[in-house]
């Protein structure tokens, strides 16, 4: 068997792909397509996938809820020992709470120039003066699938809002011709 073919289960293309599987369910449910695991001594320990619109709850990212998760199963608030596998680069909340929680690592897929706190926009997670805890990042792990679904996702978006406002426009200009031929 080549060594193309060897799938390392405890690599960062491997978590990865669990983060991916996340996002996907965030897809699913119509949410911002990103996805987050959490993983120690090469198991995940916990998963979390966007759910804002879900729970009506502006801080339910899936890094969040990741970490909300993983602090239950370790019974400890520090994630010392951890790694975070997140879709896409956090943002200045997550990183935050990333700092708090204080992992040793943080991978990320596709960066954010606008808004990512991991060396995007700003760098929380390294910053200079320093915050409490710094993590090591590592960037563009499945870059191309992490922006593939993004994209994907915002792209169905602006066509749904065009065919929506077409079709708000239709039915207004229905009511007006029924409007005018009554009178």
């Amino acid at each position: 068997m080549s060594e193309d073919f060897i799938f390392d289960m405890s690599s960062d293309e491997f978590f990865m792909q669990q983060a991916l599987r996340e996002a996907h369910r965030a897809y699913a449910a119509e949410e911002v397509p990103i996805g987050a695991v959490i993983v120690k001594e090469e198991k995940v320990i916990a998963r979390g996938w966007n759910q804002v619109e879900t729970l009506k709850d502006a801080t339910a990212h899936a890094e969040m809820l990741a970490l909300t998760a993983a602090q239950e199963v370790i019974g400890d608030w520090r994630l010392e020992g951890c790694t975070l596998y997140v879709t896409k680069e956090p943002c200045p909340m997550c990183a935050g709470a990333i700092v708090h929680c204080r992992p040793d690592r943080v991978v990320f897929g596709c960066p954010d120039a606008k808004g990512g706190a991991a060396g995007g926009w700003i760098n929380l997670l390294d910053s200079n003066p320093p915050l409490n805890h710094k993590c090591e990042i590592t960037s563009g792990v499945m870059l191309d699938e992490c922006l593939s679904i993004v994209q994907t996702f915002f792209r169905e978006a602006r066509e749904r809002k065009k065919v929506e406002k077409a079709e708000r426009i239709a039915q207004q200009l229905r009511e007006l011709e029924d409007t005018e031929g009554l009178t």
